[in-house]
């Protein structure tokens, strides 16, 4: 496969993936942004190129981010070794979404930051289901806790 043909393979399986793909410069401007990330947070590709990531990223997050982000770049890779990672998302309804991100520092051939790169995927649904079931399980746990303290209390007044 010659690099010209290459290059436009990558081109279309990142415009057709159905993953969000975002690539954000150095400065964490948006200089990517596929028909994923359209769908996922509801800004057209013409609409996030060029912005801050603080488009999708919720305020109370973004003094965290940004400290990483920084960090990441400056080291030229990240910390969290391919590993995808759940977090908080803004779309531009204003509605907060749970996404699986993965991350990497795109690098050119002398070695030198292009950018960086997330792909994401939503997983609201899942999120809040676990989060459902570990509220229940907790106040089961709790439950189980106080009749095990109670019967224990009644066993040793007999």
């Amino acid at each position: 496969m010659t690099n010209d043909l290459a290059a436009t393979v990558c081109d279309r399986i990142v415009a057709q993936m159905s993953e969000a793909v975002i690539l954000a410069d150095p400065a964490g401007r948006v200089i990517l942004w596929n028909r994923g990330a359209e769908v996922l947070f509801g800004h057209p590709a013409a609409e996030a190129m060029g912005q801050s990531l603080d488009l999708i990223i919720p305020e109370d997050l973004r003094a965290r981010h940004w400290d990483g982000y920084h960090r990441a770049v400056a080291a030229g890779h990240t910390h969290l070794g391919g590993r995808a990672v759940p977090t908080r998302a803004v779309r531009k309804d204003g509605t907060t979404i749970y996404v699986e991100l993965s991350f990497a520092i795109v690098l050119d051939e002398a070695g030198s930051v292009i950018g960086a790169l997330a792909v994401g995927r939503d997983i609201t649904e899942r999120y809040t289901q676990d989060k459902a079931r570990r509220r229940r399980l907790a106040a089961l746990e709790h439950e189980v806790a106080m009749r095990s303290k109670h019967d224990g209390s009644e066993e040793a007044s007999a």
